[in-house]
């Protein structure tokens, strides 16, 4: 291990900014400072900043996990203005205006970290998108792959995907993360990385619905397999790598958050497969997941290019039009038979 963070060390960032500190945000700051760099949290709620200062824990966002008494938690973006990189972990429908905010604090050369998986209603822009329209000369990389937040934050083993365009920086985020636990792999596909993951939230709350409504192990494998396939053809459709979307950033991510309630995407599909509304699920404390937002933008982006998405398309009416989930899904069993391939 001692050789391990030695090598880290001469080529990991030294002083790191987590902009985000909701659970996957408390979780990146816990393992780059295990990796040895100095960190800096930043906090949108008050609540969040009291809990880690006087409890050192998120009790609100990653309960029962010990916060390092050395990461500092701040609430001025100018606090992070002394970052040598900075991730950036909120949601995707904030991702603009934080970027906004943080503009005018950090260098114009300080590497970003783009830890979010979403695309952005409206405009159906990617994170990078988002990022480089507001601070067009940052070097940018994106973090992606099958990563639940408390397994991270408790140190059990993991892997995932960085994708840059600036190797050098994408091996120094990877050093910067690499804590003999967490193994991060490189790649240079920054469009198929992200697509990966947005997809992969519609696709989960698919799988939930698919588990809520008890219609069986077979189901799930085909929808599975299926809503991979859709995720290959929109990405290669909108310029990511066929490849990326069997690897961490797109097979592996997709399977894990489909086989867990831990996902909040699994936990909003499972809701409705019982029965639930949107309104009783968040009334019982459930948290609105990304992907209930990215369904818009994944059907429209998909209609534009001409990509046929049966599955987002059946998800994101059930969402956002008020479809009954028994009869989208009879209307998926009864599309004509094809050609798998």
């Amino acid at each position: 291990m001692d050789d391990f963070k030695s090598f880290n060390d001469m080529n990991a960032f030294d002083h790191i900014g987590v902009v985000g500190a909701g659970a996957w945000g408390t979780a990146l700051a816990m393992v780059a400072k295990r990796a040895g760099a100095e960190v800096t949290l930043w906090a949108r709620e008050q609540a969040v900043m009291d809990d880690i200062t006087m409890h050192r824990e998120n009790k609100i966002f990653l309960p029962g996990h010990t916060i390092d008494p050395e990461i500092g938690v701040v609430a001025d973006y100018a606090a992070l203005s002394a970052a040598a990189a900075i991730f950036l972990v909120v949601p995707a429908q904030h991702m603009r205006a934080v970027v906004t905010g943080l503009a005018a604090h950090i260098q114009p050369d300080i590497p970003l970290l783009l830890c979010t998986k979403g695309i952005e209603q409206g405009s159906n822009a990617l994170m990078s998108e988002v990022v480089a329209a507001i601070l067009p000369k940052q070097p940018v990389a994106v973090l992606s792959g099958p990563t639940f937040a408390a397994e991270i934050a408790a140190g059990q083993p993991a892997a995932a995907m960085i994708a840059g365009m600036d190797p050098v920086v994408t091996r120094r985020f990877a050093d910067s993360l690499a804590d003999g636990r967490f193994r991060p792999y490189i790649g240079g596909d920054v469009r198929g990385a992200q697509i990966g993951g947005a997809v992969k939230n519609v696709l989960a709350i698919g799988s939930g619905i698919v588990m809520g409504r008890n219609l069986g192990e077979n189901a799930q494998a085909a929808f599975l397999t299926r809503g991979l396939a859709e995720m290959i053809r929109f990405g290669v459709a909108h310029g990511g790598q066929a490849a990326t979307f069997n690897g961490l950033a797109g097979l592996g991510d997709l399977c894990l958050t489909c086989s867990s309630a831990q996902s909040r995407n699994t936990a909003l599909g499972l809701a409705l497969g019982h029965g639930q509304d949107i309104q009783a699920f968040r009334e019982k404390g459930g948290t609105l997941a990304e992907g209930m937002w990215t369904a818009a933008a994944v059907v429209d982006m998909a209609h534009q290019a001409g990509v046929s998405m049966p599955i987002c398309r059946a998800i994101n009416a059930i969402l956002n039009d008020g479809a009954d989930i028994d009869q989208a899904i009879e209307v998926l069993l009864a599309r004509p038979l094809t050609d798998e391939s």
